[in-house]
C-alpha cells in the first residue's frame, strides 16, 4: 500500500509506522519525497511511502512522519467477494461531500476514481484543500485514480511554464515505474498476462468515455477507442468505467459500436459532484441510443460487488434524495464464465443481439 501525505515542515521524515494494534507500531517503512513549483506557488513536501507486505482484510493503524494523530486503514480481501465503489469527476463541493458521505455509509473495499479530482484548474492551493477535503475517506480505504482533463493544467506558450500534469504526478503517484512500459505496450502485456482462472474479472478505468449519447464531450474518446478497444475486447474485459461527462449512463455489452455479448459493459459515472454542474442533454436520436440502457443526469456513485468467480452485482446510487437511492442495477456474469465468450476470439467472431442482464 502506498501512503502519501503533504507537510509544510521541510524536515519531516518520509516514514510510516504501522501495526495491527492501535498505538503499537511494530513495523515502519521509509520512502521518498518530492515537491514542485507552479509559477509563484511552491508545494509542501510531498511524501510517498510504500508499506508492507500487509495481510488481507486487516485493519492497520499507522502514523505518518513519526508525528501527528493516528490513522487506520483496512486492506482489501485476498479472495472474493470484494466491493468496489466508483465515483468520477469529484471536485470539492457540497455535492462532492454528499457523494463521499453516501459512499462511506456502506462498507466497501476500494474506491475507483476515473479522473478529474480537485478541479484546481491551475489554482494550486485547491490541490491542498482537496487533500484535506477527502482525507477522512482516503486514509481509510485504498483509492485507485486515473487522470482526467482537469489534471493537465498546461500553461501553453508561456516560457518556463510547468509541464502538464505536474501537480497530479507529484501528489497522486501511480504505479508507472512498476508497470515497466508506456501505456499501450503495458496494456497489451498486462492483459495478456492475466490468468483468468485466478483473476476471473477484469475492470478498466479511463476518463473520456468511448460510448456516450450525451451532447457533452461528444466523440472525445473516439481516438482512444479506435486504438485500444480491440485489445480490451480480446482480453474479455468485463466492465469499463469512465468519467468526463457529468451524468450517469450505462450501455449494454458493446464492441465496435454494435451490441456484442462478449464485449464489456460501458458505464459513464462522471457525476461525483464537481462545480461545473450536470450534463442534461442526452440525445434521443444519437446513433448509440439503442445501446444505451440507462441514463440520468444526477450526482451519485456506483458499487460493483464481485460476489464470486462468475457473478457480480452493479448498482448506481443517486444522491438527490435524503438517502442514497439505487436507480440502476443489474447482475453480471463474468465473460470467461460464459460458454459463448469464455475463449479469446477474433473480434469478428462474436455476434449476438442487445442484452442487459447476463
Amino acid at each position: 500500500m502506498r501512503v502519501s501525505w503533504v507537510t509544510d515542515d521541510k524536515h519531516a521524515p518520509s516514514v510510516v509506522e504501522y501495526g495491527v494494534v492501535s498505538g503499537n507500531y511494530t513495523a515502519s517503512a521509509s520512502g521518498d519525497h518530492t515537491s514542485y513549483r507552479y509559477f509563484l506557488y511552491t508545494s509542501g513536501k510531498i511524501h510517498h511511502v510504500t508499506i508492507g507486505p500487509l495481510e488481507p482484510s486487516t485493519v492497520y493503524y499507522y502514523r505518518c512522519g513519526r508525528a501527528g494523530h493516528e490513522l487506520s486503514l483496512r486492506t482489501p480481501p485476498a479472495a472474493l467477494p470484494i466491493e468496489l465503489a466508483v465515483a468520477g469527476d469529484l471536485g470539492q463541493t457540497e455535492w462532492t461531500a454528499s457523494t463521499l458521505a453516501h459512499v462511506s455509509k456502506t462498507d466497501y473495499d476500494v474506491l475507483l476514481v476515473p479522473g478529474d479530482l480537485s478541479y484546481a484548474e491551475t489554482q494550486q492551493p485547491l490541490w491542498d484543500t482537496f487533500g484535506r477535503f477527502v482525507q477522512r475517506h482516503a486514509t481509510r480505504r485504498p483509492w485507485m485514480v486515473t487522470q482526467g482533463n482537469h489534471e493537465v493544467e498546461a500553461a501553453l506558450n508561456i516560457p518556463g511554464a510547468p509541464r502538464p500534469f505536474a501537480a497530479y504526478e507529484a501528489r497522486w503517484r501511480t504505479p508507472h515505474e512498476e508497470s515497466g512500459s508506456e501505456q499501450y505496450a503495458w496494456l497489451k502485456r498486462d492483459l495478456a498476462g492475466v490468468d483468468r482462472e485466478n483473476t476471473p474479472w477484469l475492470v478498466v478505468l479511463l476518463h473520456a468515455p468511448w460510448y456516450n449519447t450525451n451532447a457533452a464531450h461528444q466523440g472525445e474518446g473516439e481516438a482512444m477507442r479506435k486504438a485500444m478497444e480491440r485489445v480490451l475486447f480480446e482480453a474479455r474485459v468485463d466492465v469499463v468505467f469512465a468519467g468526463h461527462v457529468h451524468a450517469y449512463e450505462r450501455f449494454t455489452r458493446v464492441y465496435d459500436n454494435k451490441a456484442n455479448p462478449c464485449g464489456p459493459v460501458y458505464i459513464t459515472i462522471g457525476d461525483g459532484g464537481n462545480r461545473e454542474g450536470l450534463a442534461f442533454d442526452f440525445q434521443k436520436n444519437h446513433k448509440l441510443a439503442p445501446l444505451s440502457v440507462m441514463r440520468e443526469a444526477s450526482f451519485g456513485h456506483g458499487r460493483l460487488r464481485v460476489v464470486n468467480a462468475t457473478a457480480a452485482h452493479w448498482a448506481w446510487h443517486r444522491n438527490d434524495d435524503a438517502d442514497s437511492v439505487v436507480r440502476d442495477e443489474l447482475w453480471l456474469e463474468s465473460l470467461v464464465a460464459s460458454a459463448e465468450c469464455g475463449k479469446r476470439a477474433y473480434p469478428g467472431s462474436a455476434g449476438g443481439s442487445p442484452i442487459d442482464e447476463l
